[in-house]
């Protein structure tokens, strides 16, 4: 009966790890395309500025690919309704992107600040999780430092926001340093889970 139970126990935690390594994986991609569009249609836009139709669609858009790829790590992990770090986080995004709907119609700084504020409190938010999920998943410490550098970021955007120089690029910053800590917790995990298997 107690083989069992490990058992189950250790392939419930390789399954979660393969599937976040995964997620992980396709949030990269997602994250790097985003940054080559922005870069490539709205990096120029400073803080007074009205986003164009394709800015004010990636600044919809991301926060929203967040709630999707939280829905997904839900579902994976099997948690559903219990999960209520999962909860707070989907509801954060939804709330985000019906803010940041209503903040592309004013300006880049408007946006600015909604996004900084979401940054600051989705960083806040992966933070806990990552630190739940140490025990249970392992190999989490390139998620707790994305999700304080996300807090900090966040604060950072918020400030900024006021600044007349500020501009879309920071956000396109902001996305890509996220790509490049979801690779290092891809590899982490794919490497726990190598040792595990020795």
């Amino acid at each position: 009966m107690i083989q069992t139970t490990v058992t189950s126990s250790t392939t419930t935690t390789t399954t979660t790890s393969s599937g976040l390594r995964s997620l992980y994986l396709i949030r990269v991609a997602f994250s790097l395309i985003w940054v080559a569009l922005v870069v490539t249609t709205s990096a120029s836009l400073v803080s007074a500025d009205r986003p164009t139709a394709i800015a004010a669609v990636l600044l919809v858009i991301y926060p929203l690919w967040d709630v999707i790829a939280t829905l997904l790590e839900r579902r994976m992990a099997g948690t559903g309704s219990t999960d209520s770090v999962g909860t707070a986080n989907v509801a954060l995004g939804l709330a985000t992107t019906a803010g940041m709907i209503i903040a592309v119609f004013s300006t880049i700084g408007t946006a600015l600040l909604v996004f900084g504020i979401w940054a600051l409190l989705a960083g806040a938010i992966q933070l806990a999780v990552a630190i739940r999920r140490r025990r249970t998943v392992g190999a989490q410490w390139p998620m707790v430092i994305s999700g304080g550098l996300s807090v900090l970021a966040g604060a950072s955007f918020a400030v900024m926001s006021a600044s007349a120089t500020s501009s879309l690029s920071t956000v396109a910053g902001y996305s890509a340093f996220g790509a490049f800590w979801f690779l290092v917790s891809a590899i982490a995990l794919s490497i726990r889970s190598r040792r595990e298997k020795r």
